[in-house]
């Protein structure tokens, strides 16, 4: 049942039933109160109204947050999402009030951050907006729309083609040569990283445990696409496996992501070899091994892609040699 009170100078509405919170709003007038109980009642007589969240009210950093300790540990990459995501809350943009969030807006903000960073940073940063937005009308009841979704994205930036020579190799292996101050293991994990093309991530979380070098593979149980996969390995591979301590941890390589890139971002400024990130092995890699394995399945049983059109990106045939082949 509905009652009002006129308190200060606008009319409050209240609105009781049995087994829902009592629900109160105010207004300037008595009619405009009246007419609002009697629509909230017949929703509830007709089972359709939905009980308003505290969150219809919250702002768009107020979503990330939730977001932030709810969902995104539980995923894959939840370090770095969890980075990018505190970087994405520091920005105005989140300050504003869900359900004032326009498309204009969004498009206000893609433009700014088109002037700081790069396009494929652009992208990643509104696919987190429209997913964050997404979960909290699917799973949370929060009933807006989404403005991401009508804002027209930033063109893909071209896959990454940077391959580096023999010559630049070799001088990039002279850098990382253990010394005092270098981590013995950057060498051997480099050289792995070009003779398996795993990721970084795979190499950094093998275990001795998974390893069978009568066999000559690697078991991961856990990759980026989320299946488990078993990487065959060269028999320059196996022996770099076997000159190797073994660790405490049962890891094979025991670093962290950050100290590994770290590293190799060093060991090729010292070696005078620009534009280059530790991702670039895994395309030198697989376009080697593409040469020893002319069939699609076999190589992507080894760089562990499900997609050829992705496996396309990693794969950069020397023009001169396509020539020789062909004759």
């Amino acid at each position: 049942m509905a009652s009002f009170r006129f308190h200060g100078n606008r009319w409050q509405a209240r609105v009781r039933r049995a087994g829902y919170p009592v629900q109160t709003r105010s207004f300037l007038t008595k009619a405009d109160a009246e007419r609002w109980a009697r629509t909230v009642e017949v929703q509830i007589d007709w089972g359709t109204y939905e009980t308003p969240s505290d969150y219809q009210q919250a702002s768009l950093g107020d979503l990330i947050d939730r977001y932030m300790r709810e969902v995104t540990p539980r995923m894959k990459g939840a370090k770095e999402d969890l980075i990018r995501l505190a970087a994405i809350r520091r920005r105005e943009i989140c300050s504003i009030k869900i359900k004032n969030l326009t498309a204009s807006r969004v498009a206000s903000y893609r433009d700014e951050r088109l002037q700081q960073v790069s396009a494929g940073t652009v992208i990643r940063e509104l696919a987190y907006l429209s997913a964050i937005i997404n979960h909290a009308r699917r799973d949370w009841g929060i009933q807006v729309s989404n403005p991401v979704a009508m804002v027209k994205k930033p063109p893909s930036p071209r896959g990454r083609d940077r391959i580096m020579d023999l010559e630049e190799l070799d001088r990039l292996f002279t850098f990382l040569q253990p010394t005092a101050r270098r981590n013995a293991l950057m060498l051997p994990l480099v050289k792995f990283a070009l003779e398996t093309a795993m990721r970084r991530g795979e190499i950094l979380s093998l275990r001795w445990d998974y390893i069978d070098l009568a066999r000559r593979t690697a078991f991961l149980p856990d990759t980026k696409n989320g299946h488990s996969r078993t990487v065959p390995l060269s028999s320059v591979a196996a022996a770099i496996l076997q000159n190797l301590p073994r660790s405490i941890d049962g890891r094979v390589f025991p670093l962290s992501e950050c100290a590994v890139s770290a590293a190799f971002s060093r060991a090729a400024e010292r070696a005078g070899i620009q534009g280059v990130r530790f991702h670039d092995l895994r395309h030198i890699a697989i376009t080697r091994i593409a040469q020893k394995l002319p069939n699609l399945i076999e190589l992507a049983a080894v760089s562990g892609h499900k997609n050829v059109a992705m496996l396309k990106r990693y794969y950069h045939p020397n023009a001169t040699e396509l020539a020789i082949k062909l004759g």
